[in-house]
């Protein structure tokens, strides 16, 4: 998408980890905790962003977010589950087998 946050336009960056003056945005409870100067906080944003994320990690973040799935241990995904009263992962492609195609495997009579 863009080689930095601060690129983006949708992006906080530009208010968290650099200073710049939002009309949109309320600092909340996680990222006053990250110091308790701005100067603070504001490195320590800056520090989240030094580091790439695993090529895997980014394709199962992609994967969640474009079949609007849960990302998350077993549990949370459980959890959010029965929130919802929803599936919150992706399921096997394809119609489910029946009772004859369980038996004899994937064999269907001609």
């Amino acid at each position: 998408m863009v080689m930095h946050p601060r690129d983006y336009h949708w992006s906080s960056y530009c208010s968290n980890g650099e200073g710049l003056p939002s009309l949109v945005l309320t600092p909340h409870e996680e990222y006053l905790a990250l110091g308790r100067k701005e100067s603070e906080r504001l490195a320590v944003y800056r520090r989240l962003f030094h580091s790439e994320l695993d090529p895997k990690e980014v394709q199962e973040i992609r994967l969640a977010a474009n079949g609007g799935f849960a990302l998350g241990s077993t549990q949370f995904k459980a959890e959010i589950a029965a929130m919802l009263g929803r599936r919150v992962e992706a399921g096997t492609s394809g119609r489910p087998k029946n009772s004859k195609e369980r038996s004899k495997g994937t064999q269907l009579p001609l």
